[in-house]
């Protein structure tokens, strides 16, 4: 697997906390359910290659 890619990322506090929630409730970190939320927009926006799709 490559290495990922790592970025600060500033969002508003309320918009954390109900990531924070969604992730706990899904068992997933913030930052790996964040990275889940995009990859899912990315493949539905037809984004994502068929290679990274898995």
């Amino acid at each position: 697997m490559p290495k990922k890619k790592s970025f600060p990322l500033r969002m508003d506090p309320e918009l954390y906390e109900v990531i924070q929630k969604w992730a706990a409730d899904d068992f997933r970190s913030v930052n790996s359910h964040i990275e889940f939320l995009l990859r899912e927009a990315a493949k539905k926006a037809g984004r994502m290659s068929k290679k990274r799709e898995s």
